[in-house]
């Protein structure tokens, strides 16, 4: 007689429930995020989509501890957000989180190894030289670990960054826009770079607005007006672009009848 076996279940790395945000501005209160519950299996690949001011960046920063949401929670494996002073939360995001932005944020006066290497630096701790030059050659760059950040191309600056960002083997990986400012040869670099960490086990989450940006992820989240309005799971360029046009006039149509109360 053959025991059968449960599958073992994989682990939650990011956990949000019933977040809210608000902010002041010029014109009055902006509430940016409406009660978002969101979870995030280790090893997955998330991208996050939605309309100009759907609250998409508002989401990844409150996630990543950027930002303090107003209400509800963040679990971070098993650190919750909302109980962590300044000082362990930033500690938080040194070790255990990586970052990537569309600006790259590199410091122009170091070299590729030496900005690679800065996280753990600022960390107190001592570098692995080994390990940073093992995380240049699997970005395609151990050759060019002495340039400066002018002597490279858009993809490769951002290919740099997102070493930086697993210098320190974080447990999620933030993108924001990580393609925003490559021409289309140097975004299909970073995004195989980025699926390929995914199926070794990295989790990322990306805020993008380009369909084929999204269509390397596992799942597709879209965000409307602060909240999650729907999602698509091994998603596909074609689909991803079907459904955020629909989305966008949604929102649109919805705007000019707010307009004519």
């Amino acid at each position: 007689m053959s025991i059968s076996r449960v599958p073992e279940r994989i682990p939650t790395a990011l956990s949000v429930r019933g977040i809210h945000h608000e902010y002041e501005s010029v014109s009055g209160t902006v509430r940016a995020l409406r009660g978002v519950d969101l979870e995030v299996r280790a090893g997955e690949f998330v991208a996050i989509m939605g309309p100009s001011g759907s609250g998409k960046t508002t989401l990844l920063n409150c996630a990543a501890g950027l930002q303090r949401a107003s209400a509800g929670e963040v679990l971070l494996g098993e650190h919750r957000i909302a109980a962590l002073d300044e000082t362990r939360l930033a500690r938080l995001r040194r070790r255990e989180l990586g970052f990537v932005f569309q600006s790259f944020n590199l410091l122009p006066a170091l070299s590729v190894v030496d900005n690679v290497e800065l996280p753990v630096r600022l960390d107190g701790r001592r570098v692995d030289r080994r390990r940073t030059v093992d995380l240049l050659g699997r970005v395609g760059l151990a050759e060019r670990a002495d340039r400066r950040p002018d002597q490279l191309s858009g993809g490769q600056r951002q290919r740099v960054a997102i070493a930086r960002a697993l210098v320190t083997d974080p447990r999620i990986v933030f993108a924001d826009e990580p393609t925003g400012a490559l021409d289309l040869r140097s975004a299909k670099d970073v995004l195989d770079l980025l699926r390929g960490l995914a199926d070794r086990g990295q989790t990322i989450i990306m805020v993008t607005h380009d369909p084929v940006a999204a269509s390397f992820s596992d799942r597709v989240l879209f965000l409307a007006d602060g909240r999650i309005v729907s999602q698509l799971d091994r998603p596909d360029a074609l689909t991803v672009a079907a459904t955020m046009a629909e989305l966008v006039e949604t929102v649109e149509v919805a705007a000019s009848a707010e307009e004519v109360r």
